[in-house]
């Protein structure tokens, strides 16, 4: 069958980010074929996967997805979200299903509406534990570690979202996906060449981050059979080859291999060719074909969280930063007893990269945040509140006259809340991709 070429618009990175208006008017008023946007990812922590909440605003959110399927409508195209609700579990999907049901309903639409559901049963997972592969950097995983999580998801690839896709749907709210699949699905389901539609959507999947203008939001995706051309909706931003290519590194630990479900795609003969002072078209990906598995990821609670944030500017106590931490961090331990987690970050000096900062320069100023974890909230709250002597006036050597440093916050000590860690990076064989996913499709 010939191929046929395929118009995506991609408005934002992830849903709740917002976007030009204008630009967004400019995609939609090309004729796309698809609108897609990403609902977020794990980039953010397990907090939102362990608790099953967004992180973004949920005014933000209803605002945003209001105008996009106000203008799916506009365009009478489909409109897809993928990972919905940053985590993508079945009850943000459910939750967007009742938002998008509410959005209709205020401006007098209609569509039909298809949810595609991610989520495992524990004992699902645990019955096929010995099938589960680990991934490279995995923790060790115990079964007790898969009972224990709190919620795990399945990361759908193209198969899953082309089936939504073929319930006829006008909107599709997928749980967990991987963040290509969604604008790779359609593409290859319309004869573009694999390669080809798992490249355009690395590139797309951060809408008009791989272009000047970062934030301006959308771009559109035109797929050909051997090909993909980026194309920024804000007439003064640009897309150039060194800013296309570049997307292969974001969130991506080679940038020339991309994992997903069946197989990989390998970039190393790919090319970006400037068509204009705007737009780039590349070719040259390459699909290569593998087992058929889905990445799980699972989390579970670890307690509760408090914080407490320090800010020092004494020259001498920088100068023995790494004494003046080991020696707080002994002395607070002894102080608060069994049963309490506590690490410092050095928020100007190493906090980010740790023992492989290369920096040797000394800060002048550097913040000390404290975290403390323990099995209840009012505990986690009264060790922060016993280490804030130590934070505020704590010395290396007791000889010399107390120093005193500064609290930014009054009081110092935060709750964070319930503590999640994630469990699992590993993957699990299928023989059939739909197995243990889920459509529910509905006329709203």
């Amino acid at each position: 069958m010939p191929s046929q070429s395929t118009r995506i618009l991609v408005p934002a990175g992830a849903l709740g980010l917002g976007w030009n208006a204008g630009a967004l008017a400019v995609g939609v008023a090309a004729g796309p074929d698809l609108i897609a946007i990403d609902g977020g990812s794990t980039d953010s922590g397990p907090s939102y996967l362990g608790r099953g909440v967004s992180k973004y605003s949920d005014t933000r959110i209803r605002a945003d997805w209001g105008e996009l399927v106000r203008a799916r409508a506009e365009a009478g195209c489909p409109l897809i979200i993928g990972t919905a609700g940053t985590c993508g579990v079945d009850a943000m999907v459910d939750h967007l299903a009742d938002m998008t049901a509410d959005i209709l309903a205020e401006a007098g639409l209609s569509a039909r509406v298809t949810r595609l559901h991610c989520n495992r049963l524990q004992e699902e997972v645990a019955a096929r534990f010995d099938d589960l592969r680990p991934l490279p950097g995995a923790p060790p995983l115990a079964l007790d570690d898969v009972t224990c999580c709190s919620n795990i998801v399945a990361l759908a690839g193209v198969e899953q979202v082309q089936a939504a896709l073929a319930t006829g749907a006008d909107i599709v709210i997928c749980g967990r996906t991987t963040d290509t699949a969604i604008l790779a699905a359609l593409p290859i389901r319309r004869g573009t060449d694999p390669g080809v539609a798992w490249h355009g959507a690395k590139i797309g999947e951060c809408g008009s981050l791989c272009c000047t203008h970062p934030w301006a939001g959308p771009i559109l995706l035109d797929f050909e059979a051997d090909a993909f051309t980026v194309t920024p909706c804000l007439p003064e931003a640009r897309a150039t080859p060194d800013s296309v290519a570049a997307h292969m590194l974001y969130e991506n630990a080679d940038p020339w291999v991309l994992s997903e479900p069946g197989g990989h795609l390998d970039v190393t003969g790919a090319r970006y060719d400037a068509q204009d002072d705007r737009r780039v078209r590349v070719t040259g990906g390459r699909w290569v074909p593998g087992p058929y598995a889905v990445k799980l990821e699972g989390a579970r609670a670890m307690g509760w969280g408090a914080a407490s944030l320090v800010l020092i500017r004494d020259p001498d106590t920088i100068a023995e930063l790494d004494a003046w931490c080991d020696t707080l961090l002994a002395a607070a331990r002894e102080g608060t007893g069994p049963g309490v987690d506590m690490a410092i970050a050095r928020i100007g000096h190493d906090a980010v990269l740790g023992a492989a900062e290369p920096s040797t320069t000394a800060p002048h100023e550097v913040g000390i945040l404290l975290k403390v974890r323990a099995g209840t909230q009012d505990a986690a709250l009264e060790a922060a509140r016993a280490v804030n002597p130590l934070l505020l006036h704590h010395s290396v050597d007791p000889s010399v006259p107390m120093p005193t440093f500064s609290f930014p916050l009054s009081p110092p000590e935060m709750a964070t809340g319930p503590s999640f860690e994630f469990v699992m990076h590993h993957v699990l064989p299928l023989d059939d991709p739909m197995d243990g996913f889920r459509l529910e499709v509905a006329d709203v």
